[in-house]
C-alpha cells in the first residue's frame, strides 16, 4: 500500500467526479430539493387528540362529548378502526364489545380494547384508560368495572410526538448517501471501459491502492454530504456520535453497492438502469418512519433498514448505544459482506 499513490488517486477521482455535470446536478439540486421539502413540512404536531370509536351498541356520550383537544369519531367496524389508527387518522382507537350491556347487567367485566399508534406517548396510553372510565361514568351515572386491553399497532416507538419534518431526517440521510451510488458507479464503470484502471496497474500502482482510493472517495463523498444535511436539519443535536457511526456505515454500504453495480454497468445509462431499482429497494425502509405500521417486518431483510431505524431512534428519541447496538452490529455485518463482495467481483474486471 502506497500512501502517496493513494492520495493522488483520490484527488483524481474527486476531480473526475466534479467534472460530471449530470452527477453534480443530481447531487446539488437534490440537496436543495431535500432541504426545501424539510423546511416546508410542519414543524409541530396537532395538539388535538383524535380518537376513533367502534361501538356496536349506542353510547351517545362518547360521540357527543365536547372537550377542548378531544375529538371522538365513530368508525363502522373494528378492522376499519385498526386501519385508521395504523394510517395515522387517529392516535387512539377504542373498541367497545358487543356484549357490553349484557356483561354489565350480570356483574361481569366487559373488555374494552384500546389501539394505539406506534409512536403514541406513554402519557396518552396512561390517560386513555382514565378517559374511558370517565366517559362510561358520564354515560351510566355510576362507576363501572371493566378490563382495558391495550394493543400497539405496528412497531412500538414510545416517546414524544414527532413533527412531520423530523420524520424526514432518516429519509433525507439515506437519500443523500444512496445517491452517491450513481456517481461512484459511473466513475468506476467508465474507468473499466476506457481501461484506465488496467493502465494504472502497469505503474507501481497496485489493485489494493486502487480499491483503497475508490473506497476513500466513495465513503468520503457520501459521508460528508450526509453529515452536512443532518447538521442543517438538526439531526446531530442528539446522540451525534451514534449518528456519525451510522452514516459512516451507510456510506460504506453505498460504496460496496457501487462496486457491485460498476462491475456490471458499461456506461452512464446502464449505471442508471442498475442503480434505480437498487435505490428504490434501499429507500423503502425510510417509509416505516414516515408511515409507522404501513410496512411489515419483511423490511428488516433490507440492509438500509438498520441505518434508517438507528438514525430515527437516535435523532428523534435520543436512544443511546444500549438501544441501537444490535442495529449497528447488523448494519456492520451487511456492509462488510456487500463491501467485500463488491471488491471481489470488481477486482476480476481489473485483471
Amino acid at each position: 500500500m502506497n500512501i502517496h499513490i493513494i492520495s493522488i488517486l483520490v484527488s483524481k477521482d474527486l476531480s473526475l467526479f466534479f467534472r460530471k455535470r449530470a452527477i453534480i446536478i443530481l447531487t446539488f439540486v437534490g440537496l436543495i430539493f431535500y432541504l426545501v421539502i424539510y423546511f416546508v413540512m410542519p414543524s409541530s404536531v396537532d395538539e388535538n387528540l383524535k380518537i376513533g370509536l367502534y361501538s356496536p351498541v349506542s353510547l351517545p356520550v362518547f360521540t357527543q362529548i365536547d372537550e377542548e383537544g378531544l375529538e371522538i369519531s365513530p368508525v363502522e367496524s373494528e378492522e376499519m378502526l385498526k386501519e385508521a389508527v395504523l394510517d395515522g387518522s387517529y392516535v387512539v382507537g377504542i373498541s367497545i364489545p358487543v356484549d357490553v350491556a349484557e356483561k354489565l347487567s350480570s356483574n361481569q367485566k366487559p373488555r374494552v380494547n384500546l389501539y394505539f399508534t406506534p409512536d403514541a406517548p406513554q402519557e396518552i396510553k396512561d390517560a386513555m384508560e382514565v378517559v374511558v372510565r370517565e366517559l362510561a361514568y358520564m354515560q351510566t351515572g355510576q362507576p363501572l368495572a371493566f378490563d382495558v386491553s391495550e394493543e400497539i399497532l405496528g412497531q412500538d416507538m414510545t416517546g414524544t410526538l414527532i413533527p412531520p419534518r423530523d420524520r424526514l431526517r432518516p429519509l433525507l440521510a439515506i437519500f443523500i448517501i444512496m445517491m452517491e451510488i450513481l456517481g461512484l458507479s459511473n466513475l468506476i464503470s467508465e474507468e473499466i471501459e476506457r481501461r484506465t484502471a488496467q493502465a494504472l496497474l502497469v505503474t507501481p500502482t497496485t489493485v489494493t491502492d486502487i480499491f483503497i482510493a475508490k473506497s476513500i472517495s466513495g465513503i468520503g463523498l457520501a459521508f460528508v454530504q450526509a453529515v452536512l444535511i443532518m447538521a442543517i436539519i438538526g439531526g446531530m443535536n442528539r446522540q451525534p456520535l451514534i449518528i456519525l457511526v451510522s452514516l459512516l456505515l451507510g456510506a460504506a454500504l453505498a460504496t460496496g453497492v457501487s462496486f457491485l453495480i460498476s462491475a456490471r454497468a458499461r456506461d452512464f445509462m446502464s449505471v442508471l438502469a442498475w442503480s434505480f431499482p437498487i435505490l428504490i429497494i434501499l429507500i423503502i425502509p425510510s417509509f416505516t418512519v414516515m408511515f409507522p405500521g404501513a410496512i411489515t417486518g419483511w423490511v428488516k431483510i433490507i440492509p438500509s433498514y438498520y441505518l434508517v431505524d438507528t438514525v430515527h431512534r437516535a435523532a428523534n428519541f435520543g436512544s443511546g448505544w444500549g438501544d441501537v447496538w444490535v442495529n449497528l452490529l447488523i448494519l456492520f455485518g451487511f456492509t462488510a459482506a456487500i463491501f467485500w463482495a463488491g471488491i471481489y467481483i470488481l477486482r476480476r474486471k481489473f485483471q
